[in-house]
């Protein structure tokens, strides 16, 4: 059972499983941060950590039924030509609904009535916060067990990558969550790259494979640059 712990190579695999699981989970910690946001303030970090722990969770349950997961794609279906699997059919129905719960969010930032975000801003009671954060969890978790499953041979790697990043990402959610709750124009690019994820998930769904590196290059590219005009704002309203 623990002969990997003797294997380079698995030592190799878990160390670049946990930096790749700690980059799929970004849109995770972002759209938590998002959701988070909207729960009164002494809720938010008993959220945040309960949806990060799900995350882990799914994660686990997820490699623990790999079986399951291989007959997921299966094809089902044709749908124009592309032959539809059960894990297609999930990613299009997160990327849909992300695509709403974003663009949903995106307009209520636009839209400068107080009254109504205040009442918006109550809407959201704690559990059904966390149902949400669960229901993306397994979306957003598919990748990044599918990855582990590509990555390593053990899977007491995989779990223990899975878990070492999701520590990590809690201790940086809060930081990540403060920083988007505080600056609007960064919530307000946080939902553009939710946006994003979702038509990435659905063309995933349709075998339009969208290289997830071209999507976290524009992602930090906007963000430093946002950052550049935070800190060029700031500055110019002390002098």
């Amino acid at each position: 059972m623990f002969e990997w712990l003797l294997d380079p190579s698995a030592w190799m695999a878990l160390t670049t499983l946990t930096l790749l699981e700690i980059v799929l989970g970004i849109d995770n910690i972002i759209f938590i941060a998002i959701l988070v946001g909207k729960l009164p303030e002494a809720q938010r970090d008993k959220a945040r950590i309960l949806g990060l722990g799900l995350a882990m969770l799914t994660r686990i349950a997820l490699l623990a039924s790999l079986f399951w997961i291989m007959k997921l794609t299966q094809p089902l279906f044709v749908l124009f030509g592309n032959e539809i699997s059960g894990r297609d059919i999930i990613l299009i129905a997160g990327g849909l609904f992300l695509i709403y719960k974003s663009t949903h969010e995106i307009h209520l930032q636009l839209d400068f009535n107080t009254d109504e975000k205040k009442i918006s801003k109550k809407s959201l009671k704690f559990f059904p916060a966390l149902i949400q954060i669960a229901i993306l969890d397994i979306i957003f978790s598919l990748d990044s067990v599918i990855t582990a499953v590509g990555m390593a041979d053990h899977l007491e790697v995989m779990i223990i990558a899975i878990i070492l990043a999701v520590l990590i990402m809690m201790i940086a959610s809060k930081g990540i969550s403060s920083f988007v709750d505080n600056n609007p124009t960064i919530k307000t690019l946080a939902l553009a790259f939710l946006i994003l994820i979702g038509i990435a998930l659905i063309g995933d769904g349709l075998d339009f494979h969208i290289p997830k590196g071209y999507i976290y290059f524009a992602m930090a590219f906007s963000l430093i640059v946002e950052c550049i005009n935070i800190y060029s704002s700031k500055k110019s309203k002390k002098q």
